[in-house]
Formats: C-alpha cells, structure tokens, sequence
C-alpha cells in the first residue's frame, strides 16, 4: 500500500479560493486525516518550512496550524527530531462487544423508544404566520416603540443581579405586578411568592411532572387536547388517560372517577381545541374530587384574555380553597410568541421547591426582559394592548363566520369556540378526511390544522379543522376562506 504523503494530500484539498483562512483549512485538513487514521500514530510530519515551500503557502500559515494541532494534542513536538502525530487512538482490543466506528448516517442512527414516540406525535408546524395558523397573534399590532423604550431604559444601567444567573423564581417586580394583574382579570389567588416565571406552558408543565409525579403515576388529559401538553406528558413516563369532553368541558365517566389520577390536566377558560368553556357546575365537581382524592389540578388558563360575548369565569384557581390547583399561563398570545415568558402559580406550600427545582433544572434568566415586562404591566400598557387587540380578534373573528355561512350550510358544518380566544373548530361530515384537507388547502396557500390530529386515540376522532384567525388581515379572511372550501368539497364523501 502506497504511504500517506501530506503534501499531496494538501495540495489535492486545500483550495486557495475559498473564503476560509488557509491557517484554518490546514488545520482543519491535518486534524481530519489523523482522525481517519490517514496519518497515523508517530507519523512525523514535514517540517514548516518544507511544507510551506510545496504547497506555495507562507510558512506563517503552516505554523499556525502546527501549533494549534499541538495545542490541542493531535501533534507532539519531539527534539531534536521534528513534529509527530501523537498517539491518542483509543486501545479497545481488549474490550468485549466493541463494534468498530461507524459514521452518523445511512439510515444507521437509531432513537430511543421515547424518542421515537415524541417525533412520532409532533404537532409543531414549520408555518407560523396567516391564514388560518391557530394559535398565533398578529405581532404587527404590538407596540413596537413602547417596548423599545422600556427596554432601553432597562438596559441604560442594569444593576449585576441583572446579567447573571437568575433566582428566587423570577424578577421580583414582574412577580409583584403579575400577582396584582391575575387577582383583577382571573381572580387568582396569589401572592407574589407564589408565581415563577417560566419560557412558557411547556416549561411549567413539565416543571410540575418533574417534581410532583413518580414514573407510571396516571394523568388525564382532555381528548382531544394541545399537542404540545400531550407529548411532554408522554416524554415524562406517566400513564396517560384521555378522557372524553362534553359541552361542558372535561366529562369522565364514572368508571374513570372510580380511578383517581395524579394530575388533572384541563383547560377550563378556552378548551383547546374545540373551544368550549368549562360550566361552574363541572369546575366545582372537579376541585371537590380533587380534594377528596389528592389529585393536582394543572389549570391552563389559555386564550382567557379574549372572550368576545359576556364576562369570562373565574380561574379554577380562584376557586380553589384547598390548595389543588397549579395554575398556568403564558404571554405568548397576549403580547408574541418570541417573547418565551410564562408564569406557574402554586399552591403557598409547594412554592420554595418550585424555586429551587426551577433554578436547578433550568437556571432561570432574561432579568432584563423580565424587567420590560413588569414596567410595560406596571405602565398599563399591557391592559391597554390587550383590549386593543380583543377588539380587532372579535371584528376578524365575525368576518370568519360570515365566510364560513357564506359557503356551508349549517346543517354540512358545524363551528364550536367563537365565544373566546383565537381559533375556532369547524366541524366536518362525518367521513371527511381532515388530514386530505389540510393537506390541499396548504397547496393553495392556506394552512390548517386537521382537528382529528388532536385525539389521543385516532378511532375515536371526529374529523375537523382548527382555524386560526388571530394573524389574518381583515381583507384576507374571505378569500382564503374561499379556498379552503374549495379544499374541503373537493374531498367530501358523498
């Protein structure tokens, strides 16, 4: 076999037109080849000199690449003698069951079992923005300037508790300022030792899974339910029991209720994603069999900002006077998604472990944006902002009726959650392949999300769509309307 020569090798790849430094290229070529083992162990490699003048190259750059190789234990300088490849090919004959290297690829990369199942329920979509994505504000609509001011000032001398680490459960000020928000608009209640700031609904989830529940421990969720809540809920090792709604929210039969679970995980003020709002008679039957049984109710307080018809409920929490109720919620849809701001409320005596499992899992941060925030709520511009914009979901949400009247009859759809929030569940025949629909009308340019996607069990879905409105311009909602019709006759069974 011919020998390695690492002239001709450089010479082959090293190209003089690229945009990468040469030092970087050399180095980069060298410490390849001898982690191929193209080069191998006490290898002595030619001197800077030698290599600079047969590769037309300053030597400069050979020594820079030498040198960073030697840094980093790939070459070893020896005196007198010149530089070598060092020896750090690891001795594995001696080991039993040891395979031989294999590169990621070729389909040879295998996930766990968890990982396959998590990949295998993703509800993440790719498009975040117009008609009809459920679950997204219009970010145009936010006040850009205000936020820029507060931010600057923010940022015009942060104190150094500011930059590092965050701790006690969030930025005290934005603690003390949503406290006094939640006890006005949901009547939560709370101190502001009681809340931790999260990124989000997924973080407070699996927050409480992490500290509150055990391996095979059961949960029910709604059925149908978010995505996101039921894949984290599968990532955890908890039994999940879905458990079927009615027009009054969650409905558990009472074999169920003759097996209390763990968590209860509900969303009472909005139901996602069929939209319906959970009766005083059925929030009162669970916080009393909660309490009987020592389950946690996790509360997901979603889109309760924007009811368009009456005055909303109370939060579960606000109701709660024996301490079961976790309470969630997030800024995401109330202010923009990029944010990543969310809040957990606890019961007063889980609340220190919360902090500190909080800081030791995740190691909490953005004090500065925390403090943007807690100013915004402070000035009123958050109440100011939310009103603004229940006014223009409400005006986009009517705009949406009317183009679904203006292309169905009642009797071929039916339309559940346009009392709150930002979507609405449009029904379909029985029959009807949601998924063939979304499918079609995101070829037209409309993007929706197949409700039969949201069960637990597939047998057991009723095929729908999820339509988002929130991030539509009025004068794109019947036209885009037009062409998911379109979508759903040329997939109707008849």
């Amino acid at each position: 076999m011919r020998a390695f020569n690492v002239s001709d090798y450089l010479l082959l790849h090293l190209d003089m037109e690229s945009a990468l430094p040469r030092n970087r290229q050399l180095y980069r070529l060298l410490r390849q080849a001898i982690l191929d083992r193209q080069l191998s162990a006490d290898t002595r490699l030619p001197s800077s000199r030698d290599l600079a003048g047969e590769l037309g190259i300053s030597r400069n750059t050979v020594l820079y690449a030498y040198e960073q190789l030697l840094a980093e234990g790939y070459l070893e300088a020896r005196a007198s003698s010149g530089t070598f490849v060092a020896d750090t090919v690891p001795d594995l004959d001696g080991l039993s069951g040891v395979q031989a290297p294999r590169k990621a690829g070729g389909g040879q990369v295998r996930l766990s079992r968890r990982g396959q199942r998590l990949l295998a329920q993703a509800g993440a979509a790719t498009q975040q923005w117009g008609a009809f994505v459920p679950g997204v504000p219009d970010v145009s609509r936010f006040p850009y300037q205000i936020w820029s001011d507060l931010q600057r000032r923010v940022w015009r001398q942060p104190p150094v508790s500011a930059l590092t680490y965050g701790s006690g459960g969030g930025y005290q000020p934005l603690r003390e300022a949503l406290a006094g928000y939640l006890k006005a608009a949901r009547s939560v209640d709370c101190g502001a030792g009681q809340i931790v700031v999260t990124s989000g609904i997924h973080q407070s989830l699996d927050l409480c899974l992490r500290l509150l529940s055990d391996p095979g421990d059961v949960v029910w969720v709604e059925d149908p339910c978010y995505w996101g809540a039921r894949t984290l809920l599968a990532a955890s090792g908890v039994e999940i029991r879905p458990i079927p709604l009615d027009a009054e929210g969650l409905c558990p039969t009472p074999a169920q209720m003759a097996r209390p679970p763990r968590f209860i995980v509900v969303t009472p003020s909005h139901q996602y994603p069929l939209g319906m709002v959970m009766s005083l008679s059925r929030r009162r039957m669970l916080l009393e069999y909660a309490q009987r049984h020592g389950c946690w109710i996790i509360e997901d307080d979603y889109d309760s900002e924007f009811r368009y018809n009456g005055r909303p409920l109370a939060s579960l929490q606000g109701m709660d006077s024996c301490e079961r109720v976790l309470y969630m919620g997030t800024f995401s849809k109330t202010m923009f998604p990029g944010l990543r701001l969310g809040y957990l409320v606890l019961p007063e005596a889980l609340a220190p472990a919360f902090v500190t499992g909080m800081e030791e899992l995740y190691r909490s941060g953005q004090a500065p944006v925390q403090a943007t925030l807690a100013e915004f709520i402070a000035q009123g511009h958050f109440n100011a902002h939310v009103r603004r914009m229940r006014l223009l979901y409400g005006g986009r949400l009517e705009l949406l009726q009317h183009a679904i009247a203006s292309h169905f009859e009642p009797a071929e759809v039916a339309v559940s959650g346009g009392d709150t929030g930002l979507h609405l569940a449009l029904r379909l025949p029985a029959g009807s392949d949601d998924q063939a629909v979304a499918r079609d009308a995101l070829a037209l340019g409309v993007a929706v999300r197949p409700l039969s996607r949201y069960y637990y069990h597939a047998g057991r879905a009723a095929p729908g769509l999820v339509l988002g409105y929130a991030c539509v311009a009025n004068e794109q909602i019947a036209p885009a309307f037009a062409l998911l019709a379109r979508a759903i006759r040329n997939n109707r069974r008849e």
